[in-house]
């Protein structure tokens, strides 16, 4: 079922057709804020504790896993576990994060990082993120990711001490890097342009949606008005002071219930954001390939080259500096030279071919978890918006049955 190879300096499980999320149960149950320094000068941070509870035996046994862990991590520490994944296995689409500070905010919405709701909102994003990663058929076996589920200290020791951290710098700091090769995949420059306009689309419709909820929000809570209006209204009026009492009341339900949509409404848009981050993972794997793609040319144009050298050297053709000086190469050093041009085309055709070799096998990993991907990201996006149509029917309808027990109440009136 399982087998463990090594990877540089990370250690792997390769597992078939098993996922560890089916193994053990995971959660990001509560957020605590911490401070770093003195009294007078404090750094303030927010902590999340991870539990986990590990139900099959086998894995307790195989992996020296405890059954029962709850762990101390920071938000850095999450990100610090994210770009090793995408260094370590950069042909996978690594999930994202949730967002570190508020996007897309609108008048209910706090920007303050601080805030109770929206560290729970984050709080929430980030299990989904471990259970994404547990879920996957490959990252959810990777040592340090266990690792990160389960030793507090000793993670963070190992992440400092292994050499991870300057390999992750020094990578993201290449992907950064506008790579322009002359051959292009076809492939892969589709899914370049797909991952735009699927970043484009998503964060135009989350734009909109916020500007939907703020005027949502205002048009509601302008309902108070008037059920301001109608109580006071009420006071002077004999005969109708009962219905419009109750009108009022009514109204003042009406504004206060936008409070509970908009909240589950947020639930479905952070889920949507992480598809607005999951573009930009797709970049990354794009990126990758692109670097690979790059690598490959340097070398096949490093033999050319060589062989264009070796054909002067055969030729006999005398250098710049030997007509300068008025010298010609003898005999014998003509064939050192080509004798030592030979042994660097030998060892550049063996680079061509590791590097050949190297773009085949990223690729063809790459395209299936591209395909894991998008099956899964049509059926989450189905979900997402599906699920919003409902909550905009369940609002409706509820401002239907007020307005109609108004409606009710004023034709009562004798």
């Amino acid at each position: 079922m399982e087998g463990i190879s090594t990877n540089g300096n990370t250690q792997v499980v390769q597992v078939k057709k098993v996922n560890l999320l089916g193994q053990l149960e995971i959660s990001v149950s509560e957020s605590e804020k911490r401070a770093n320094g003195t009294l007078n000068i404090r750094d303030y941070f927010t902590v999340y504790s991870v539990e986990v509870k590990v139900n099959n035996p086998e894995l307790l046994n195989s992996r020296k896993l405890v059954k029962v862990t709850s762990v101390w991590r920071r938000y850095t520490e999450f990100e610090q576990l994210r770009k090793y994944l995408v260094v370590t296995y950069p042909f996978i689409v690594v999930p994202p994060l949730p967002e570190k500070r508020v996007m897309f905010g609108w008048q209910k919405t706090s920007t303050d990082t601080f805030d109770p709701i929206f560290v729970d909102r984050r709080r929430a994003g980030l299990e989904n993120f471990l259970l994404r990663v547990a879920a996957h058929p490959i990252l959810g076996w990777d040592i340090q990711f266990l690792e990160f589920l389960q030793n507090e200290e000793g993670w963070r020791e190992s992440h400092k001490s292994n050499g991870y951290l300057q390999a992750v710098e020094s990578t993201f700091k290449n992907l950064s890097i506008s790579v322009r090769s002359k051959k292009r995949s076809g492939e892969f420059e589709e899914l370049k342009h797909y991952s735009n306009t699927l970043y484009t689309n998503l964060n135009n419709l989350l734009k909109a949606r916020a500007r939907i909820a703020e005027k949502l929000y205002t048009i509601h809570k302008l309902h108070a008005n008037y059920g301001r209006v109608f109580s006071e209204w009420s006071v002077v009026e004999k005969d109708m002071g009962d219905a419009l009492q109750k009108t009022g009341h009514y109204l003042d339900s009406l504004a206060s219930s936008v409070d509970g949509t908009l909240e589950d409404e947020e639930i479905l848009i952070d889920q949507m954001k992480e598809y607005l981050f999951f573009a930009d993972s797709l970049q990354q794997v794009c990126r990758h390939r692109d670097m690979l793609q790059l690598q490959l040319e340097s070398a096949e144009e490093n033999v050319n080259n060589k062989n264009l050298e070796r054909e002067k050297a055969l030729q006999g053709k005398i250098s710049l500096i030997s007509k300068l000086f008025g010298s010609v190469d003898t005999e014998e050093l003509r064939e050192a030279k080509v004798s030592f041009l030979d042994q660097q085309i030998e060892e550049g055709s063996n680079a061509v071919v590791k590097n050949k070799e190297s773009l085949r096998e990223f690729t063809d990993k790459a395209m299936e978890d591209i395909n894991r991907f998008q099956e899964q990201k049509i059926l989450d996006l189905k979900d997402i918006l599906t699920s919003y149509a409902f909550l905009q029917l369940k609002a409706s309808k509820k401002n239907l049955q007020t307005w109609t027990q108004v409606r009710d109440c004023l034709q009562n009136i004798t």
